[in-house]
C-alpha cells in the first residue's frame, strides 16, 4: 500500500508528539481494513460525513481532518465535515515535476517555497502575521515510485481544535 509522509516544517515539538502518537497506523490498516475515499456532496464537493479512514490520495483542497495517529508514512486520516471541531484543514496542493525522487529535503524546500505563500491566499494574511501554523503532506520515496507528485498543504491552530473553514480567517 502506498503512503505518504508527514514532515512538520515549524513545529519540531508537534512533530515529536506526532511520531509518538502516530506509531500503530500501519498495524491498524492491516487489521481493520484499507483506505475508503470521504464522502462528499455532491454538488459541493465537501465532506458530509466523517471517515477515519479517508485515503489521503483522496483527500482534496478544503477538506478538514483531525490529527491522524499511526506512523509518520500514513494512507489513511481521519476526515470530518468541516463544521465540526477539527485539528486541520488543507489549502493548497501542487505537482512535484516528474524524475527520480528529489529526496525528502528537496521536497520540504519545495513546499516552504510553495506552501508558505499559498498560505496567505487561503487564510488571508501571511504566514509570518499568522496564529496559525502549518506543514505538508509529501510523497515517499515508495509512493514516489508509483507515480505519486502531489504535495498537500496543510494547516493548522496550535491552541487546538477549531470550528468551520480556515479559509479566510485572516488569523
Amino acid at each position: 500500500m502506498s503512503s505518504r509522509s508527514i514532515r512538520l516544517v515549524a513545529a519540531p515539538i508537534l512533530a515529536a508528539a506526532l511520531a509518538f502518537s502516530m506509531s500503530s497506523c500501519s498495524v491498524l490498516d492491516s487489521v481493520f481494513g484499507t483506505p475508503s475515499a470521504p464522502v462528499r456532496d455532491s454538488q459541493t464537493g465537501e465532506i458530509t460525513e466523517g471517515n477515519d479512514k479517508a485515503d489521503v490520495f483522496a483527500l482534496r483542497v478544503g477538506d478538514c481532518m483531525n490529527e491522524s495517529t499511526g506512523s509518520t508514512e500514513v494512507s489513511s486520516v481521519p476526515t470530518v465535515p468541516c463544521a465540526e471541531a477539527h485539528d486541520e484543514e488543507i489549502y493548497h496542493s501542487f505537482m512535484m515535476k516528474d524524475g527520480d525522487f528529489p529526496g525528502d529535503s528537496a521536497i520540504t524546500a519545495e513546499s516552504e517555497k510553495v506552501c508558505t505563500p499559498e498560505f496567505e491566499s487561503f487564510i488571508g494574511i501571511s504566514y509570518d502575521e499568522s496564529t496559525l501554523d502549518w506543514y505538508p503532506f509529501t510523497p515517499t520515496a515508495g509512493s514516489w515510485g508509483e507515480g505519486d507528485r502531489e504535495v498537500l498543504c496543510v494547516a493548522w491552530d496550535p491552541a487546538g481544535k477549531v470550528t468551520g473553514s480556515l479559509k479566510g480567517a485572516a488569523r
